[in-house]
């Protein structure tokens, strides 16, 4: 009599997003102080989308929303990308998955706090490998581009984002292109790095553009 096999069907990238909503490692088993409110995970990830918007940490308005990039550095990075922002929340084509899930609170000055450090070490790699159709990941930021690039990551985020076609063209899969935060706090970098307008935008719109496109079958 044959045996059945014993092995597990893996979890669905819909399904893992369901159960990371419950998390709240970040208050139960914190690595120093706790989040200093209720936990409210925000990520978007499916089985089918090509691109992934690996971000930062979600903000004030994201928080109370529950919708990543919900504030003007949204409207910029959907600029950026050359989509609506219709086609920018279809997450069955466009994944966003911010290094942490949660709203991190705010500093003396009013500024945002960097990304909880429990959460890429919990979930990033369960994550990514829900993905393994994923074919452009969009680094935001040091703390994005540390993490998937690694020792590709040049010493700087300028000079990184500036070797763009090298890191693109030596990292994955998927590749990683490495952009800036598209914060207002960022004009005056784009101000000084006009090679990002002109070189960088026009291939990431394109490329874009092909990835929201249905998949040719092979």
């Amino acid at each position: 009599m044959a045996e059945t096999s014993s092995e597990e069907v893996p979890e669905t990238a819909e399904a893992l997003a369901a159960r990371i909503r419950f998390c709240r490692i970040c208050v139960e088993r914190p690595f120093a102080s706790p989040l200093p409110h209720e936990p409210n995970p925000i990520l978007r990830i499916s089985s089918t989308a090509r691109l992934c918007i690996a971000s930062q940490a979600a903000g004030t308005l994201a928080h109370a929303t529950t919708t990543p990039f919900n504030d003007p550095s949204g409207e910029r990075l959907r600029d950026w990308l050359g989509v609506t922002r219709d086609e920018f929340y279809d997450v069955s084509k466009i994944a966003i998955v911010p290094m942490g899930f949660c709203f991190p609170g705010q500093d003396e000055k009013g500024g945002d706090l960097p990304p909880r450090r429990e959460c890429a070490p919990s979930w990033r790699e369960e994550v990514f490998a829900s993905m393994p159709q994923l074919e452009l990941v969009l680094a935001i930021g040091q703390y994005a581009i540390a993490w998937h690039l690694g020792p590709l990551r040049r010493r700087t985020l300028t000079e990184t984002v500036t070797d763009w076609r090298e890191v693109v063209a030596q990292s994955g899969p998927p590749p990683v292109l490495p952009l800036p935060h598209p914060s207002w706090r960022n004009n005056a970098w784009l101000k000084r790095h006009p090679f990002f307008q002109r070189e960088v935008l026009p291939f990431l719109r394109a490329r874009v553009r092909e990835l929201l496109l249905p998949p040719t079958g092979g």
